[in-house]
């Protein structure tokens, strides 16, 4: 029985690891053992999955991207070209810390910008969206748009990535897809 996935022939694949139907995997990349890689993915060029990462269904890896161990991505993320992340708080080359390693929880919908860097053992919220070249450095709520180093909020986005603007209620309605959004003590929820 063939794969269910496509493997362009300048990439490798160290077994044992999961790989989901639908999923593309393209030039000079590399998926190391014990790698999990959801269904429907698209793994750009130049790109390392790290042994124990796992990836959601439907995640968008840009090019020149390193997964670490540690790293969980849920279902829709997206990881722009060159964005980082870590996996130790304080690396030394002559110090072994791979029992250190930290967990970072990338969530569903949750989109990552060029060049940005995810300092390990943080939660990305839901949805969030983290713009180019933004070094975050704790903890996102869900929706957030971040900025900056560090980065810092300076709004809030729909989950199909546009822009809100909350009245003095609190409320907001996306100029696009009509989805509507209650913000109550900072935080943002989509109303049902």
């Amino acid at each position: 029985m063939g794969k269910d996935y496509f493997v362009h022939e300048s990439s490798y694949i160290d077994e044992p690891c999961q790989i989901g139907t639908g999923t593309k995997i393209w030039h000079f990349s590399h998926i190391m053992p014990g790698a999990r890689v959801g269904e429907s993915c698209n793994i750009g060029q130049n790109v390392v999955i790290s042994s124990g990462v796992i990836l959601g269904n439907g995640v968008k890896i840009q090019n020149n991207v390193s997964v670490y161990t540690g790293v969980i991505c849920e279902d829709d993320v997206f990881l722009g070209p060159s964005c980082v992340f870590t996996n130790v708080i304080n690396p030394r080359s002559f110090i072994e810390r791979k029992t250190e390693y930290k967990t970072t929880l990338i969530k569903r919908g949750a989109t990552i910008g060029a060049n940005a860097t995810i300092i390990c053992g943080n939660t990305i919220g839901r949805y969030a969206l983290i713009g180019a070249g933004a070094v975050v450095s704790k903890d996102i709520p869900d929706y957030a748009l971040l900025v900056g180093n560090p980065a810092r909020i300076i709004g809030y986005v729909c989950k199909c990535g546009e822009r809100l603007a909350f009245n003095e209620a609190g409320q907001a309605q996306c100029i696009v897809c009509a989805a509507q959004y209650m913000k109550e003590n900072e935080v943002v929820r989509e109303v049902l």
